[in-house]
Formats: C-alpha cells, sequence, structure tokens
C-alpha cells in the first residue's frame, strides 16, 4: 500500500535548498566567545545576563532532576531540540551578532542584473543604457575591491559563511536569501538580493564610494542616439597634434580651463568637413579621458531626456550639430520642442541641481560640455550670452 499521500512534505524544498547551500561550498557560521563582549554585558546588562544565566542552568537542573525517568533518558533530554533551542539562543546572547551592514553609510549604488531592455520606436532606451550603465560601474567596483574579508548568508534560521579562499567570482556563488560580503580595507559592504529567473540586486554601501567609482568608470564612454546606443570606450581617429596650429592653440586654452572651472561649456562651429566633431573626439579621449572624465555623446533625441547620472564625479558631454537642437525659440520650428531649454537649463546646472534626492551618491560633480555646430546664426541667444559658453572657436581650414 502507497502512504505518499500522508507524507509530510512541507520541509522537502527548504531542506534541498540547505542541502544545496553545503554542497555549492557553504558553511554554517559558528559564533566565537568573545570575553570582553561578556564583560560589556555583565557592565551594562548585568540584570539580563544574570536572568538569562539563571534560566539556562534552571532547565538543566530540571531536565537532570527528574524522579519519574531513568538517568539515562535524563542525560538524552539535555542534547533534545527543546534543550539545544535555549542553550543556542543563550549562546547567541553572550557572542557578538556576525558582520552585518551600516545602512547610516551615504554612499549607496545599487543595480539590477541583468538590465532588461524594453524596445519602443517612439524614443531611444536612454533609461536601459544609463541603467546598463550603472551596472557596469557596480561590477567594475567589485572587480575593483577584489576578494572580500567576510561573505555571509542567513538562511532558515541559521548563519552561513562562504570561505573566501575558495571564492571565484559573484555569478557563480548561490543565493538564497540575502547575502553579505565586508572589505574591511576600504569599510565597503555589498547586499546581494535574489529574484525569480535568476536577477539579482547588488548593493554597495560605504562611507566614501567616490574614489572606487572613479577608478572603476576610468575610459567608460557612452553614446546615445536614435541610431545606435551603447557603452564602451571612446575612439578618437584624429590626435590633437595632427590639426592646424590655431586649433592646438585653441585646445591648449580649453585644457587649461579644464583644470581650472568646475564647469565649462565649449562651441566649436565652421562648415562640414573642418574637423569639429572629430577634435571634440580627440579632447575627450586625449584630456578628458585621462582626467577621470566619463564621456556621453548625445544627439537630438537623448539630449532632450538626459540627466547627468549623481554618481558620476567627472562628465563630459558632446552635443554636435547643436545649431540643430538649440535653436532661436523665436523661430517657428523651435517652438515645438523644449530642447532648448533643455540645453540651458544643463549649461546653467538648474537641470539636476534644483531638486536633490537623499538616497545614492552625492558628490561635487565637474562638468564639461563640449558642442559643435555649422552656423551660430540659428542658435539661441540666451545661449551665447556670458556664463553658459565659455570658450568659442571657429573651425575654418578644411581638415576631413
Amino acid at each position: 500500500m502507497d502512504f505518499e499521500y500522508y507524507r509530510n512534505d512541507e520541509g522537502a524544498p527548504a531542506n534541498s535548498n540547505r542541502q544545496s547551500l553545503l554542497a555549492s561550498g557553504w558553511r554554517p557560521f559558528h559564533r566565537e566567545l568573545d570575553w570582553e563582549f561578556v564583560w560589556q554585558l555583565l557592565c551594562h546588562d548585568r540584570q539580563e545576563f544574570t536572568q538569562k544565566s539563571f534560566n539556562l542552568a534552571s532547565n538543566f537542573a530540571e531536565i537532570l532532576g527528574r524522579h519519574n525517568y531513568t538517568w539515562w533518558a535524563n542525560l538524552l533530554s539535555v542534547v533534545s531540540d527543546n534543550t539545544r533551542y535555549e542553550v543556542e539562543k543563550y549562546w547567541n546572547y553572550i557572542t557578538p551578532d556576525p558582520l552585518s551592514p551600516d545602512y547610516r553609510y551615504k554612499d549607496i549604488l545599487s543595480t539590477e542584473t541583468p538590465i532588461v531592455q524594453f524596445v519602443s520606436r517612439n524614443s531611444i532606451p536612454i533609461d536601459y543604457v544609463l541603467n546598463r550603465l550603472q551596472e557596469i560601474t557596480v561590477l567594475r567596483v567589485l572587480d575593483v575591491l577584489g576578494c572580500p574579508h567576510i561573505i555571509t548568508q542567513y538562511y532558515l534560521e541559521r548563519d552561513f559563511y562562504f570561505p573566501v579562499e575558495k571564492f571565484v567570482n559573484w555569478e557563480r556563488l548561490d543565493v538564497l536569501n540575502t547575502v553579505y560580503a565586508y572589505w574591511s580595507k576600504n569599510d565597503v559592504w555589498l547586499q546581494i538580493n535574489s529574484f525569480d529567473r535568476g536577477r539579482r540586486q547588488y548593493t554597495l554601501l560605504a562611507k566614501n564610494l567616490a574614489p572606487l567609482v572613479n577608478k572603476a568608470t576610468h575610459d567608460l564612454a557612452i553614446m546615445l542616439s536614435g541610431y545606435q546606443t551603447r557603452v564602451g570606450k571612446l575612439y578618437s581617429q584624429f590626435p590633437i597634434r595632427s590639426f592646424p596650429e590655431d586649433i592646438q592653440n585653441f585646445t591648449d586654452l580649453v585644457q587649461q580651463a579644464i583644470l581650472n572651472q568646475k564647469q565649462l561649456a565649449v562651441l566649436v562651429h565652421g562648415e562640414p568637413g573642418t574637423g569639429k566633431t572629430a577634435w571634440t573626439q580627440a579632447v575627450a579621449k586625449e584630456i578628458l579621458v585621462p582626467l577621470g572624465y566619463v564621456i556621453f555623446i548625445l544627439d537630438h533625441d537623448a539630449i532632450a531626456n538626459f540627466v547627468p547620472p549623481t554618481y558620476l564625479e567627472r562628465i563630459c558631454i558632446i552635443i554636435n550639430e547643436a545649431d540643430n537642437l538649440a535653436q532661436n525659440r523665436a523661430t517657428e520650428v523651435a517652438q515645438y520642442n523644449n530642447k532648448t531649454e533643455h540645453i540651458l537649463s544643463l549649461l546653467d546646472g538648474t537641470l539636476y541641481q534644483s531638486v536633490i534626492d537623499d538616497s545614492g551618491i552625492h558628490i561635487q560633480q565637474q562638468l564639461v560640455v563640449l558642442m559643435t555646430c555649422n552656423t551660430t546664426e540659428r542658435l539661441d541667444p540666451a545661449m551665447l550670452r556670458k556664463g553658459r559658453v565659455d570658450l568659442m572657436c571657429e573651425f575654418t581650414q578644411r581638415f576631413v
């Protein structure tokens, strides 16, 4: 006769998961006695410490002093589940808790992986690209940090740890609940949450993440346009020394201004084929990237919805064909879009500094905007006012 119908399988999945956790390299975490911690309990929580100690001793005395059971039955009761529970509860009280993140840390950077792209014909996937950039940043920070000091996971009311000497990478780490990792040298915490279909959320917490983010985002470039969007490295076909002498002299002025100013806007104009776009890429490649700037190349579709990420300290925005974007608002064409206002607020800093979000990373950003146009006649006069565009240059010689 088959009695499977009456069998209780409620604990089977949990036990299976725990076995898979142990099989994947995780080990039970055992609390260690810290006499300094015990002394602190005696000094500051003496009444509670005394009461819990007497309660545990009373339980043992009651078990061992029972007369209606044989002596060996009383000894077996000492190692029963009920007694073990009381002992573990007391042990957890007199031993320090495992290390856990300090959620008071002000710098928090989080990402879900893998990033899912939602395709739309009406707009470029700017949110996807920015989320992809944040994902790359978090994963690069983890690569910079290397192997953590400790990796723990709490599952089925038990603490587990993963031997750091066996750690390979985060993708191969089995995550059933919430995983914590800590780098004592950098004072950085990582929290990993697991979701359905293999998705995970990585959250970095630290007092100061900016140096790690700057190191992780070195040489990154992002292209946002209606034709293609990508995150990678910047390529420049022509070096600065290949440009005419007057352009090289202007480049020296731009470089000095980049070093001296927190925010800089540069506008170069000239007929097609004079090397304006090639010059912006050369400046970004040879001057800005070595200084730690993250390069954003935006077209007319992207500029209308772009807000600089707050966790990046140095940002360079390249806007090609600015005369088609920041058009004179007195013309009929410019009245049908708000791209001119968006560029003006971007140059003023009011676009992203007027409202500050309390969460995440907030640092004093350095912004460089490089713009090209064929003619300045179609630009809105407000854009050329003093304080918005710091340096201008006309490219007159045929270059490309």
